[in-house]
């Protein structure tokens, strides 16, 4: 799986269907697999979902866009997703539990990820722009007005440390990409290790972030940025792994991992949902669906993951769903 394919540029469909649809069903909800799984759909397609584009090749390849195009509001009762409206793509934040529209809290061109500080009050984005990615910083209540933190590069991603002190984010150079910080009290950028989809951890001065091995398959790495220690926590020979999440008890990562459906002459390669305990132990398949789930975030309280995926839609339109945890 080739990464780098798809990280810069903004890569979304409102309506995403595979070369093989015809043999895949959107339109169920779960599958036999996902029993004991609870699922609730959380948008509608008037919402416009951004669906990341999942590609599949010959010979069992498949690549897709790993950022983060989800996140839940520190008081748990709102979602902010990417909306694409009117040829851009947008952050959009609705409320959960409740029927109704969304409010729109970017007014760009080409959003292609975010996420909230840690105290809510924030939003970090990256947007696409010509040959370049940029990151901005946005109030999360009031409005359309941003600072610019970073320019001339190809940055995305962005993540608070927990103490709001660091931005991390990744930057692409030529052909590798690796994690960068931005020092929110005197506006350094520090580099660290090669990578991408950083997530720091809460309780350690350490992030988990996304390598590809020699193979082209993703990993899911443990860096400690004081003592350099880095560790690989997930890893399959068959399998490409991104996006991970850190449950906010710190005991869980959710994370994207390719998969593959088969039955008889069909074989077709998808994107589910999976989770391990930090250190890589107990890793479990959460999702079975042949549509593509992607983006996971956690509740506050632990108790649910949101993703976006296409089950549910006769179409293949996405939507974010919210699915129970039981472990």
């Amino acid at each position: 799986m080739n990464l780098l394919k798809f990280v810069m540029g903004v890569a979304f469909v409102a309506i995403s269907v595979s070369i093989r649809a015809q043999q895949v069903d959107y339109s169920v909800v779960s599958v036999p697999e996902e029993v004991g799984n609870q699922f609730l759909q959380i948008t509608s397609e008037a919402d416009c979902v951004c669906q990341p584009v999942v590609k599949r090749g010959k010979g069992g390849r498949i690549d897709w866009l790993s950022n983060r195009i989800l996140d839940i509001s520190k008081d748990g009762n709102h979602i902010a997703y990417l909306s694409a409206r009117n040829g851009t793509s947008n952050i959009f934040i609705k409320e959960l539990g409740r029927q109704g529209g969304s409010v729109q809290r970017t007014n760009r061109s080409a959003v292609l990820d975010f996420s909230f500080s840690p105290d809510g009050k924030y939003i970090c984005f990256s947007e696409s722009r010509g040959k370049t990615n940029q990151l901005f910083q946005t109030d999360a209540e009031k409005g359309y007005v941003c600072r610019q933190i970073t320019s001339g590069s190809r940055d995305y991603s962005p993540a608070y440390s927990a103490d709001m002190g660091q931005i991390f984010f990744a930057r692409q150079e030529m052909n590798s990409i690796s994690i960068w910080s931005y020092d929110v009290r005197n506006n350094f950028l520090s580099t660290y290790s090669s990578g991408m989809n950083p997530c720091p951890l809460k309780t350690e001065p350490a992030f988990l972030c996304v390598r590809q091995n020699e193979t082209g398959k993703g990993e899911i790495w443990k860096i400690n940025y004081r003592t350099g220690t880095e560790e690989c926590i997930i890893s399959d020979a068959e399998r490409s792994f991104t996006s991970p999440a850190v449950s906010p008890d710190g005991r869980w990562v959710a994370f994207v991992g390719s998969s593959k459906i088969e039955g008889g002459t069909f074989v077709y390669m998808n994107t589910d949902i999976f989770v391990c305990r930090p250190d890589g132990t107990g890793m479990e398949q959460l999702t079975y669906h042949a549509a593509d789930d992607l983006s996971p975030v956690w509740s506050k309280d632990g108790r649910h993951i949101y993703f976006v995926s296409q089950r549910g839609s006769a179409a293949g339109a996405a939507n974010i769903w919210r699915m129970n945890f039981n472990y």
